[in-house]
């Protein structure tokens, strides 16, 4: 058995990472030192002030283990790695993890080309980015190679020079076609070369350029191609837009802002390469539990970086982080290059920081007020419904609805709603088994009996195993029953309740003429409702739902049953048989239609075959109602 205190004696002075696990043996919490002995034994002193997040983590440890390193830098690395593939419910995490983009130019070819990828490797050809979007990235080549003719092709050239026709680009005018030797090495170098300066920045020349090609276009009356130059030149505008928020010096930095609550954050981050702000992102962060900005910072700053490909030679960060140093000790080893960690005092870059801080703050804002607005979608819609009726404590709602043409196929469907969301791990269908013909009554009297009694003797079964009755598939009953109907089908569900012993509170959703929900029947009465409301709008939701499942799973045994009932079921009638006729009749209906010779004439087909053909579709009305339905 674990012994706390004497695993705590047993701890090594060493720098490492130390692991927190629960009863369970689930690690709840990763985190490193630079002497274990110290750090971990921290967590069980008493006279500690902690915040309430790690409090309520110390309450879950049953017992630790750790992994000794040989510096703290590696223990960094290590923590980081283990916090990704366990995901410990007490440590501060990122939401999502985003792999940035960039443009790989293949500059070592004879004719090279500009192709987006997600990975910078150490091989010969000339990397741009990261960009902060993969739209960014794509409009990039697309605007060098509309200007420039850069090739999209993955040809082998010059080796492969000839052996196919020009593509389409080459026909609209966007590729001078080297695979066809139209084009020298040297010209192509010489436009590539351009292309490559536009993706450093310099649009001045592309500008000009355009607007004469434009000027030309226009005094030729080659008004479409003007045109197409006049986007261009717009496009080329729009990026350069973006690049006007310039840095001096030229460096390539990361400029991190937070906004947090006490529950929520976001994290801001700037991309500055080469001077120019290139774009900015922003990243939510769960389980912070009441930490402070400072350390939601560092906690992000050490994910983050874990795992994007490029690292900058400056971080900015809006506070200082305990750790800044070993950060950037570990990001000078990824870089290869000093890397420094700092928090800006003033002019451009402290202004810089300020404009990061107001767009995190504005994203929180913004997340919030749509949490806020979904809730009201959801279990504000649900509160909405519940207080028309006048009931509470409604969390779980089920709705049921018949489909079938003329009595074929009958079948139900149970959809679920918990807090005003569909759960469709809990969506239930049943085929109708006692009840023949239309007669929709029936058929929801036998589903709500079959779906209840199912659920009560599951209940008994569990609790006679001493298991959690929440195990079994029908065990879990609404809170409120949601008929698509009127009277007639909520007197339906009250009757198979009552049989039960179960007090449901059960309501329908009247519609009108138009087939458009109306109000709601409740106890003997119908309740008007507020259409423009989000109670209103939920209802709908929920009979929408119920319904297109209902005529979802009707249509799935009609397909099934289409060839299977009427060709395989007759006796004499396999694979092949069925194969044969449908190839010399291609309908159904001539096949009914067929005479016995006829039938006999197909291939693999004899006389007595051919007689229980025309026997089964002659003494078999469903069969003959069927396909005309199917018509």
């Amino acid at each position: 058995m674990f012994n706390i205190e004497e695993e705590l004696k047993k701890l090594p002075a060493k720098p490492g990472v130390y692991l927190m696990h629960d009863k369970k043996d689930a690690i709840i919490y990763v985190g490193k030192a630079i002497s274990l002995k110290n750090r971990v034994r921290q967590y069980f002193q008493s006279s500690r002030h902690v915040t309430p997040k790690i409090q309520q983590m110390i309450s879950h440890i049953d017992h630790f283990e750790y992994i000794i390193t040989d510096s703290e830098v590696e223990a960094l690395v290590l923590e980081n790695n283990l916090i990704k593939e366990h995901l410990p419910k007490y440590n501060t995490m990122l939401k999502d993890d985003k792999t940035y983009p960039f443009i790989r130019a293949t500059v070592y070819e004879d004719y090279p080309r500009l192709i987006y990828c997600r990975q910078q490797k150490k091989d010969k050809s000339r990397y741009f980015g990261p960009f902060t979007s993969q739209g960014t990235a794509k409009n990039a080549i697309e605007m060098a190679q509309k200007i420039y003719h850069v090739r999209t092709c993955n040809r082998a050239l010059p080796k492969d020079e000839g052996k196919q026709r020009p593509c389409l680009n080459y026909h609209i005018k966007q590729c001078d076609a080297p695979c066809q030797g139209y084009i020298s090495k040297e010209e192509y170098r010489k436009k590539f070369d351009k292309a490559l300066k536009l993706l450093e920045g310099d649009y001045r020349e592309v500008i000009e350029v355009l607007q004469e090609k434009m000027q030309k276009a226009s005094d030729n009356l080659e008004f479409e191609d003007a045109a197409n130059y006049r986007d261009l030149i717009e496009s080329v505008k729009k990026v350069e837009i973006r690049q006007k928020i310039t840095d001096f010096g030229g460096v390539d930095r990361d400029i991190i802002a937070v906004a947090s609550t006490n529950e929520e954050a976001v994290v801001q981050v700037f991309f500055v390469r080469e001077g120019k702000m290139i774009g900015r992102d922003h990243f939510y962060l769960k389980g912070i539990g009441g930490d402070g900005n400072d350390e939601i910072l560092q906690a992000f700053v050490k994910q983050f970086y874990a795992g994007t490909p490029f690292i900058p030679r400056e971080v900015m960060v809006e506070y200082e982080i305990q750790d800044s140093h070993l950060i950037e000790e570990w990001l000078t080893q990824r870089r290869g290059s000093k890397v420094s960690v700092i928090v800006p005092q003033k002019g451009q870059k402290e202004r810089l920081m300020e404009l990061a801080h107001k767009n995190a703050a504005m994203v929180l804002t913004q997340d919030s007020e749509k949490i806020r607005r979904e809730e009201e979608r959801t279990s504000g819609a649900m509160a909405q419904i519940c207080g028309w009726m006048g009931i509470k404590g409604v969390l779980r709602i089920e709705s049921y609805d018949i489909s079938n043409i003329n009595g074929f196929q009958s079948v139900g469907s149970m959809v679920v709603f918990e807090n005003g969301k569909p759960k469709k791990s809990d969506y239930r269908k049943f085929r109708i088994k006692t009840v023949q013909g239309p007669d929709d009554y029936a058929s929801m009297e036998e589903v709500l009996s079959r779906r209840f009694q199912h659920g009560l003797e599951e209940r008994k079964n569990l609790k006679e195993k001493d298991w959690n009755t929440d195990l079994g598939s029908f065990t879990r009953f609404p809170d409120l029953i949601m008929m698509d109907g009127g009277k007639g089908q909520v007197h339906i569900a009250q009757q198979v309740l009552d049989k039960l012993g179960l007090a449901i509170p059960v309501c329908g959703m009247v519609k009108d003429d138009k087939h458009r929900t109306r109000g709601l029947f409740f106890q003997e009465r119908e309740i008007p409702i507020e259409t423009d409301s989000e109670g209103f709008h939920l209802m709908t939701r929920i009979q929408d739902e119920v319904h297109r499942f209902a005529i979802e799973y009707h249509r799935s045994l009609r397909s099934k049953t289409q060839v299977r009932s009427i060709l395989d079921d007759i006796p004499g009638i396999g694979e092949k048989r069925r194969k044969a006729l449908m190839r010399y009749f291609k309908e159904l209906e001539k096949i009914r239609d067929a005479s016995v010779e006829e039938l006999a004439r197909v291939d693999t087909m004899n006389e007595r075959a051919a007689k229980q053909v025309y026997e089964f579709f002659h003494n078999n009305r469903q069969s003959s109602a069927f396909i005309e339905e199917e018509k």
